[in-house]
């Protein structure tokens, strides 16, 4: 397994596949088909008052090329001292296998070498799978009940932190 940034000039071939094979994730967050528009939103998107140029966009590749996880993940959000996971989505076939600890092990080293001290995302509250796995790896219920719109759905999502 080989982790690389991902480039929007390179990569989103790729991105498109994983959200292809991931339809079932996509589906809970948008009640939708993935698109195009959804490989554009992985490369252009980021928190208020961040520049999506700034993130890091990380990927996990099986040794034939193909793209089986992916994180993006923005710094000085909430706070200058902090760092946001945006997204970590990982193909059906590669879940429970690892590969989001390795990836989460990956962002958390990114945040502190840039000198953050929390990590912060938000987990939908349709996926109780995902908040499991976010507990199991030491992030703490920061706000509950907020609102999140994604593509056309909107739901409740709770924002987890993690500080180091």
């Amino acid at each position: 397994m080989i982790l690389r940034p991902l480039s929007p000039d390179l990569d989103r071939p790729l991105v498109a596949a994983l959200f292809a094979e991931a339809a079932d994730y996509v589906a809970i967050e948008r009640d939708a088909e993935p698109g195009p528009e959804l490989t554009n939103e992985y490369f252009a998107d980021a928190p208020p008052g961040i520049d999506p140029a700034t993130s890091f966009r990380l990927g996990a590749l099986d040794a034939d090329g193909t793209l089986l996880g992916l994180i993006e993940q923005s710094f000085d959000y909430p706070t200058v001292e902090d760092s946001y996971l945006g997204l970590m989505l990982l193909a059906p076939r590669a879940r429970g296998q690892g590969l989001g600890r390795r990836l989460l092990d990956a962002a958390e080293t990114e945040a502190r070498r840039r000198g953050k001290r929390r990590l912060y995302l938000a987990v939908l509250d349709a996926n109780p799978r995902g908040r499991a796995f976010w507990e199991r790896e030491g992030f703490v219920l920061h706000e509950g009940g907020r609102s999140v719109t994604l593509g056309e759905k909107t739901q409740t999502a709770t924002r987890m932190v993690k500080e180091f």
